[in-house]
């Protein structure tokens, strides 16, 4: 049995036995290799990284070596009833063209990504004068592959703009914890965000 850190055991809490499923970005293959040994799930992954790519493949996951600021056109509608954007929605140029791509291709879109309104990164703006880092955002600011980082209200806010409907909403501190706090300010207190989304139905 594959650990997974409790950020990914939520989102394979979110999918349903037999599923299908989309990872853009999907690393080193960890959660779907966990997703089809242990729910059965018809899983594939998109990833940059050839080193990760390669990791993916020794997994047995299906994976095709793809940049997904280039889109995921090739799916047709509705091929997938989730995709995962895990840590990467940051790391893209359009993430509002993203996330309708995600939607067209699947039935809901599970997304995750650090919050850059957490208290501990508004503290280092604020008295070090600097590019924040911490657990959920390692990477100096010239190293980084994260190019459009956002806040939880941002992302609602965008979520609104395109009108797509949050089904559900997570938040997880640096040591993968949640408390009762992070629900009164989640765009303060909460480092990690996921999120559970869908097509508003017209």
């Amino acid at each position: 049995m594959n650990p997974l850190r409790r950020e990914l055991e939520i989102v394979a809490a979110w999918i349903e036995p037999g599923a299908r499923v989309l990872d853009l970005g999907c690393g080193d293959g960890l959660l779907l290799d966990y997703l089809v040994r242990n729910k059965g799930v018809a899983a594939y992954g998109l990833e940059l990284d050839p080193a990760k790519v390669s990791r993916c493949m020794e997994r047995g996951v299906n994976v095709v070596h793809a940049d997904l600021d280039k889109g995921i056109r090739d799916f047709r509608k509705d091929s997938f009833d989730h995709v995962i954007l895990s840590q990467a929605l940051q790391a893209v140029h359009y993430p509002d063209k993203l996330l309708e791509e995600v939607l067209r291709v699947g039935q809901e879109g599970i997304i995750t990504f650090p919050n850059i309104g957490y208290w501990r990164m508004r503290l280092q703006f604020m008295f070090r004068g600097r590019m924040p880092r911490g657990p959920a955002l390692p990477y100096a600011w010239y190293s980084t592959p994260n190019i459009r980082l956002c806040t939880v209200r941002d992302f609602e806010h965008l979520c609104s703009t395109l009108g797509v409907r949050i089904v559900e909403r997570r938040l997880l501190d640096r040591a993968h914890h949640s408390h009762a706090i992070m629900n009164l300010a989640p765009n303060l207190f909460g480092e990690i965000a996921l999120y559970r989304i869908r097509r508003e139905v017209t």
